[in-house]
């Protein structure tokens, strides 16, 4: 499952042998500390903040990237207080994730216990732009991220590029930058065109970025390296997961078909600034996680 269909339904296997890595490659992974998305935690971390807090950084996360929580807000806190609670426990507020466009549910959506799904309010671009952005006061992080946005026809795709623009606009006084996130529709085409080559081609790079799920991205069957050096300095942020080799499973770092040490070996041509281990729904969550930035820590980050 990943975030496009989580709100429509409410053991870990050992990693594998590590592999070589080059200079290149280990370096460019070790000046950046390792993040985390917690919409892997989302379940958890909504039942228990403190005590899920407590477990990303007893693991060696450094920073976060947060997102929607069924609490409202930011996991129940304003801004500020969630701000503060992380520093509390060591770790840094780098980005968040909001959505493009209103969200329905579909009318038999259940959650987890099959009683019908009733969401907090959730406020988007395209209606509450300005609200979000007020919203960031006192967050301190530097990115906003769009998760998902309407793309699946050139009236979506246009709309939410006006929604992308009007927003990255709006945020140039802030000192937040506004990005956008993947999953593989992006890359499949509409009317002859791919959504992700006109956003990056129509929307200018001082309005907008790129955070690259590199799962989403390789299962779309494009080459992240490429895109990085038809686009330098565009990624700056990264979302860190595996895909198996069929891509019908998500999976924790390094346990799947993702070329990390390839893509990790061109960040200084992506621009990449932080980078975040993510898995949608997963199965244990701190299992997987423990597993990703174990495999991060021993192979894309050597000691």
């Amino acid at each position: 499952m990943n975030r496009r269909i989580f709100l429509r339904n409410s053991g870990i296997a050992a990693v594998g042998s590590l592999l070589a890595t080059t200079d290149v490659f280990s370096k460019a992974a070790a000046t950046h500390p390792v993040g985390i998305q917690l919409f892997t935690v989302m379940k958890e971390i909504d039942q228990d903040l403190h005590g899920t807090l407590k477990k990303i950084a007893d693991l060696g996360f450094k920073e976060i990237e947060s997102a929607f929580s069924m609490k409202g807000g930011y996991y129940g806190l304003k801004a500020s207080e969630f701000n503060s609670l992380l520093k509390d426990f060591g770790l840094s507020w780098k980005s968040h994730h909001v959505v493009g466009a209103p969200f329905k549910l579909p009318p038999d959506a259940k959650g987890a216990d099959g009683k019908p799904l009733v969401l907090p309010p959730i406020k988007n671009l395209k209606e509450n732009y300005k609200e979000i952005i007020d919203d960031c006061n006192g967050a301190g992080f530097k990115y906003l991220v769009c998760a998902s946005t309407p793309i699946g026809t050139s009236d979506e795709v246009k709309d939410s590029m006006e929604t992308l623009v009007k927003t990255g606009e709006a945020l140039k006084s802030t000192g937040v930058t506004l990005a956008y996130h993947n999953h593989d529709a992006e890359f499949k085409e509409v009317d002859g065109k791919r959504p992700y080559d006109q956003f990056l081609s129509q929307i200018s790079n001082d309005i907008l970025k790129f955070e690259l799920d590199l799962a989403w991205v390789t299962k779309a069957g494009v080459d992240p390296v490429a895109l990085f050096k038809k686009n330098p300095g565009r990624f700056p942020l990264w979302h860190v997961k595996d895909f198996d080799k069929e891509f019908k499973t998500l999976l924790p770092v390094g346990q799947g078909v993702v070329d990390f040490k390839r893509i990790f070996a061109n960040a200084k041509v992506a621009g990449m600034k932080h980078f975040f281990v993510e898995h949608d729904m997963p199965a244990n969550a701190f299992e997987s996680i423990a597993a990703s930035i174990k495999y991060i820590n021993t192979v894309i980050k050597p000691a």
